[in-house]
């Protein structure tokens, strides 16, 4: 059986312990520990990773934990799970997605030792949990007045990260390229498969999100055998090849006609922008059909801003 060694602490088979990783200080020497979940089954498999909180804000995912290491689901029949709930402690102090340094922890892998603080809490994930996991799972949420429609983004032409990708049946599949410095290319250039979960809106608890990430996680766990049952998917994914950003071509009043996760067509008005004194309304039209997988549920809106996040489906052949 292979070892598992977090933070100079053994797990060994049939154990599960939570481990509090040191990762800096305080200016007032306080400590910053995150706390890492581990159960490992008697028998072996393999080990899945679960985290959340990259970015501080992102309380979605952190909930989608909470409740993950709450209902015990995390102590699998094979293998091992570790689960990290909230990795940037620091922003979910803050109600913040960086870091006190400003850096952006998902763009700042593999990280350094020696480096910035990002650099070095990301360092942390490289060399102390990447090496000993198989496969991950990380949980976001959309920005800041953005909401996303529950979603698993996944390289399409990578098939362990697609049928990983299927077995999680969010209902959007995004086809997803690697983006530099984050965490999920450093694990690939390992050949470690991490899908990137997105759902919800930060700072903004969404039910429906919470519920997809949740019972994805078990699902995942089924198909990996690591435990006996899962929840049944209500329909089959929707996969989005490319997607596109509708922006403001006015400033004003932002109103939106459809729902998150609606199909539209080319031409439909699905939006208006108005001026707050009444004396302009402008239509919002759709440039092509496609299906509704994020929006901006900010009111206020100026020039060039996003508005609504519209994927285009593949068609099957």
């Amino acid at each position: 059986m292979k070892e598992i060694v977090i933070d100079g602490k053994k797990i060994l088979p049939g154990e599960h312990a939570q481990i509090n990783a040191l990762i800096a200080r305080l200016p007032t020497r306080t400590p910053i520990n995150i706390p890492i979940f581990v159960a490992r089954a008697k028998k072996d498999g393999p080990t899945l990773l679960v985290m959340a909180g990259m970015h501080g804000d992102e309380t979605n995912g952190i909930e989608i934990l909470r409740r993950f290491i709450a209902s015990k689901a995390y102590m699998p029949k094979v293998g091992a799970v570790i689960a990290i709930p909230i990795f940037n402690v620091y922003g979910f102090i803050n109600n913040s997605r960086a870091l006190p340094d400003g850096k952006d922890l998902n763009r700042s892998f593999p990280g350094s030792k020696t480096g910035s603080l990002a650099s070095r809490i990301a360092h942390f994930m490289t060399t102390e949990i990447l090496p000993q996991i198989d496969f991950g799972l990380d949980f976001h949420t959309g920005g800041a007045s953005r909401t996303n429609y529950p979603q698993i983004r996944a390289a399409f032409e990578l098939k362990n990260e697609m049928e990983l990708a299927q077995a999680f049946a969010a209902p959007i599949l995004m086809k997803s390229p690697f983006l530099e410095k984050s965490f999920r290319k450093t694990a690939a250039k390992s050949g470690k498969p991490i899908l990137v979960f997105e759902g919800g809106e930060t700072l903004r608890l969404r039910k429906q999100a919470v519920d997809a990430g949740y019972n994805g996680i078990l699902r995942v766990m089924h198909y990996l055998k690591m435990r006996e049952d899962s929840p049944a998917a209500n329909e089959k994914p929707i996969f989005i090849i490319e997607s596109v950003w509708l922006r403001a071509k006015y400033a004003g009043m932002f109103h939106l006609s459809v729902r998150n996760g609606s199909r539209i067509e080319k031409k439909q008005v699905i939006g208006y922008i108005t001026g707050p004194y009444g004396q302009f309304e402008h239509k919002i039209v759709a440039p092509h059909a496609g299906i509704i997988i994020g929006l901006n549920n900010f009111p206020v809106i100026n020039m060039g801003d996003a508005l609504v996040h519209i994927g285009i489906e593949k068609k099957e052949a």
